[in-house]
């Protein structure tokens, strides 16, 4: 009886110890999948730079003319500060603007009064480049969030 119950023993621990080892092996793995750039909390999540029919520089041209950021997290975000950039240094700035978790909200040229899915950089030109340009979303830190770019730059 002691035999078998000490086969039983060594058999356990033999066990244990390859699942230690298993889960050692499978640690630094784990350690650096942190190191893969995470999709980011705030995010450029669709651009709609050339509006639809001719650019006639109506409001409403202009408005059509637009950005969408969304918080892919479950909290919501303040983006007092935060700025919104293209290619050429046009910049709109934040104000107390708050976006609930899981939310989006619409950045437009024109002008139009702020709500909490839409915003109005209250621009009488056309900023986004239709054939090529970036957006370019900071927090109030300066520190780049998210961009996206469209065609390409000649310069």
């Amino acid at each position: 009886m002691s035999s078998v119950s000490s086969s039983v023993r060594r058999i356990a621990a033999t066990v244990l110890a390859a699942g230690a080892v298993v889960g050692a092996a499978a640690l630094p793995a784990a350690a650096q999948d942190g190191h893969h750039q995470q999709r980011p909390r705030v995010e450029i999540s669709r651009v709609q730079a050339d509006s639809p029919g001719r650019d006639d520089h109506s409001n409403r041209s202009l408005n059509s003319e637009w950005v969408e950021i969304t918080n892919t997290t479950r909290d919501g975000i303040n983006l007092r500060g935060w700025t919104l950039r293209d290619s050429d240094g046009n910049r709109y700035r934040f104000d107390n603007v708050r976006l609930a978790g899981r939310a989006t909200i619409r950045i437009h040229t024109g002008s139009g009064r702020d709500t909490r899915t839409d915003l109005f950089q209250n621009s009488r030109d056309y900023i986004w480049d239709n054939r090529a340009d970036t957006a370019t979303l900071r927090d109030d830190r300066g520190r780049t969030v998210d961009t996206e770019s469209w065609g390409r730059r000649h310069h």
